[in-house]
């Protein structure tokens, strides 16, 4: 089937496996507390207590007898990954969200189990700290062992340097869901199953269920992974947060924390542009640095431990006001109410205006510079445009794999736009050599990216290099286009707040009531993750005020103001 293959996971973000941590035993003090979360259950020998692809799981306590936990093996069979015995618990991080299982569980022998249904672990969650804590950490560690493994999770059949499989690569490295990659032949035939379109059949990923989809969408693969969860027609959420960057994420960790129903929409993966960094260096607390995706995977995971729902891949594509109730309509027509919302839709990256610079992308032209991009330009030449701060973390860091980096700067100079410790490692890099007052003037090959022109605008000189990966970097614009004709904004379109602009004179107040922003997406804002993650965690006091301040007016009847909306053209869930 396949000439060759190999794991899609980031290595840089997976730390070495710790069996300790992965499977901690539950004490006794702990177990008779969990006895009134659970029903006790005696399971027979041989007995499926659930199998891969299986969603929303139920979690076991073993009280006496031998699960075996099982990944499928290369051969059709499976491979028994661990072993569960008294005071052990099954799961891993899909009993956080709603992600299909990877794995499957099966008794040995007869077995004493206590069954905590998934309602009830969301209620043990925010109870039971300690417990919630061990939990957690163990199904991190869990995820971190699946990842490791030859057979976890789903494979990715394409060629390499294809805008298709690279989209969908990066999407799974994102969301840090378990791949691997198989190079598939030029003369690869795969039948019409009829889940997807097949005019050509690549990129395809076989699902652990054995169903196999050509070209989907990273919609469609989002959905059939359970890496997205529909919000629910019939709730009126406390707040909807619009975006998955630092801010979107402190937001959803603090209001979550302290009670409130929250949801998360999210385009493309958490982190924002900030998930992109291949490291982020000056960010309080990790004097090491820290990947932009490891930050974000972990705010993720404490908004999932405080029960948030994340809506991934899903685009905002209008907001209204309703009696009170704010209307969330997201591309497909499915729509979601909440009576206050936290705008963190951050920015999008501009472009450079060059004559075929789409047909590159992601084919040569690339808006991140992480272990996974470094993989496709490993000893050759490569080029970073950009004068920022994410632009030097990425000249850094290429400048260790990369044959040699070209830095091409429009300015003069780096002093007014980035840190003094990223331009001192520039300038004593003899692996990189900054262009000043200068930028790309053509881009050239076949189907990828095989050569680039920049041109030197003091002098005249151009120079051409055959160079298959240019990093573009050169800041980005606000993602505010759902919001023109509801809220104000500023004549760039970012999101005008507080003040004599706002509903109330809080810094994060639009224009709207209940209608807050936050993060890179509000302007006059300062554009760093700590300043991000500042504002997403105060902004939700404001919040509590607002909707103490509502509370009489709509949380009293909250199925009136349900039926006007549907009234108004809510869509059907699907």
């Amino acid at each position: 089937m396949a000439e060759q293959e190999n794991s899609g996971t980031d290595a840089s973000n997976v730390p070495d496996f710790r069996p300790d941590l992965a499977f901690p035993r539950l004490t006794e003090e702990m177990v008779e507390r969990l006895r009134s979360y659970s029903q006790e259950e005696t399971l027979p020998a041989n007995h499926q207590l659930f199998t891969y692809g299986d969603r929303q799981v139920d979690m076991f306590v073993v009280l006496e007898g031998d699960i075996a936990i099982s990944l499928p093996a290369s051969n059709g069979e499976t491979k028994v990954i661990a072993r569960h015995h008294k005071f052990d618990f099954s799961g891993e991080l899909n009993l956080l969200n709603s992600q299909g299982s990877l794995v499957q569980a099966q008794t040995v022998v007869e077995c004493r189990v206590l069954r905590i249904p998934r309602r009830e672990l969301q209620r043990l969650m925010r109870a039971e700290g300690d417990i919630a804590n061990l939990i957690t950490s163990a199904t991190i560690w869990r995820r971190i062992g699946i990842l490791g493994e030859a057979t976890g999770g789903v494979v990715l059949m394409g060629h390499a340097g294809d805008a298709e499989t690279t989209q969908i690569q990066r999407f799974l490295v994102r969301n840090s869901y378990p791949h691997r990659i198989v190079e598939a032949p030029a003369d690869v035939a795969v039948l019409d199953d009829g889940l997807s379109d097949t005019d050509s059949p690549l990129p395809a990923v076989a699902l652990s269920d054995g169903r196999t989809l050509h070209r989907p969408t990273i919609t469609q693969l989002a959905d059939e992974l359970g890496i997205t969860e529909l919000p629910d027609r019939n709730i009126i959420y406390d707040v909807i947060v619009v975006g998955a960057g630092p801010a979107g994420l402190a937001a959803a960790v603090y209001a979550a924390s302290e009670g409130l129903c929250t949801m998360v929409i999210e385009g493309t993966a958490p982190g924002g542009q900030a998930g992109t960094s291949s490291k982020i260096e000056n960010y309080l607390g990790f004097p090491t640095g820290i990947s932009g995706q490891r930050l974000a995977s972990r705010a993720q995971l404490q908004a999932l431990k405080f029960g948030v729902r994340f809506a991934i891949s899903r685009e905002v594509v209008t907001a209204e006001q309703i009696d009170g109730i704010h209307k969330l309509t997201l591309a497909g027509g499915i729509s979601v109410c909440s009576r206050s919302v936290i705008v963190a839709s951050g920015a999008q990256y501009r472009k450079l205006s060059v004559k075929d610079y789409e047909r590159f992308e992601n084919q040569g032209i690339y808006y991140a510079a992480t272990a996974m991009e470094s993989l496709l330009c490993r000893d050759s030449e490569v080029i970073v445009v950009g004068g920022g701060n994410s632009a030097g973390q990425a000249a850094v860091f290429l400048s260790g794999i990369a044959k040699h980096v070209h830095h091409i700067v429009r300015g003069k100079s780096l002093a007014s736009t980035m840190s003094q410790y990223l331009i001192s490692r520039i300038e004593s890099s003899s692996h990189i050599t900054l262009h000043t007052n200068s930028e790309i003037v053509k881009l050239e090959g076949e189907r990828s990216l095989e050569c680039v022109t920049w041109v030197d605008r003091r002098s005249g000189e151009m120079t051409t290099k055959p160079i298959g990966s240019v990093f573009v970097m050169i800041g980005a614009e606000p993602n505010s286009g759902w919001l023109f004709g509801t809220v104000k904004l500023d004549r760039k379109g970012f999101i005008v707040s507080g003040g004599t602009e706002g509903f109330e004179a809080t810094p994060y107040a639009t224009s709207v009531p209940g209608m807050f922003a936050v993060g890179d997406v509000r302007s006059k804002s300062v554009k760093r993750v700590a300043s991000a993650v500042g504002e997403g965690s105060v902004v939700v006091s404001d919040v509590h005020r607002y909707l103490a301040d509502q509370r009489n007016n709509v949380a009293a009847e909250p199925n009136s103001a349900l039926a006007a909306l549907r009234s108004a053209g809510a869509a059907t869930p699907i």
